[in-house]
């Protein structure tokens, strides 16, 4: 089409025309917006009902697991005189092909004492450095003593830090570990259950338990 040799009539009209037919497919789009928000808001309600209940079913079976084995662990405690700070207790049938994880997660914490130790121990770690072979001690030791993301020492940390207070055998630096020790306030987060079976390659496959494993 030659707009040159369209009439102003004609060419207003095609203008008039092209821009009903743009706002036509606005309109549309919006449309389907509307369309989408609405399928998924409906799928949701339709949906979210069985998810509930799902999820109290995972919790009357996580519950019902724990009630279940309860004896087993007094039992075990008598028996092989385990302390109730354990984390984790793995029971398995007389095949060995299958088993039951119990326990919880822990969190790392401590108390605000553990700053004392700290401070015990940098202030001992700092008059050292006197040459190379010390610096270098230094720097392990404040490796050692930075804290975490969530502003936590790792116990694992001060383990070595207790090894090399130990090592040196100065009173002022064990005295520090041990205030940093004492100040450890482990929490104990959501109880898990995990439960396994061997492949025919005898590798243990862990069941999947929640929507995310599935």
């Amino acid at each position: 089409m030659n707009l040159n040799e369209l009439t102003p009539e004609q060419r207003a009209q095609l203008a008039k025309e092209a821009l009903e037919a743009e706002k036509a497919k606005e309109i549309q789009k919006e449309n389907d917006r509307q369309a989408y928000k609405e399928l998924v808001s409906g799928k949701v309600d339709e949906l979210f009902p069985s998810l509930e209940k799902l999820s109290v079913q995972l919790g009357e079976a996580k519950k019902h697991v724990y009630d279940e084995f309860s004896t087993a662990l007094s039992m075990k405690r008598d028996l092989y005189n385990i302390k109730d700070s354990q984390n984790s207790h793995a029971f398995m049938n007389v095949k060995g092909d299958r088993r039951i994880t119990l326990g919880n997660n822990t969190i790392d914490n401590y108390d605000d004492t553990v700053d004392a130790g700290i401070s015990i121990v940098k202030e001992y770690i700092s008059s050292l450095a006197r040459d190379e072979n010390s610096r270098i001690l230094v720097d392990t030791v404040m490796r050692l003593l930075a804290k975490d993301q969530k502003g936590t020492l790792k116990p694992s940390r001060v383990m070595q830090l207790r090894q090399m207070a130990n090592k040196s055998g100065n009173a002022r630096f064990i005295e520090g570990v041990r205030i940093i020790e004492a100040a450890y306030k482990p929490e104990q987060s959501k109880t898990y259950v995990r439960a396994e079976i061997k492949d025919a390659n005898g590798k243990w496959r862990s069941i999947p338990l929640g929507m995310t494993e599935a």
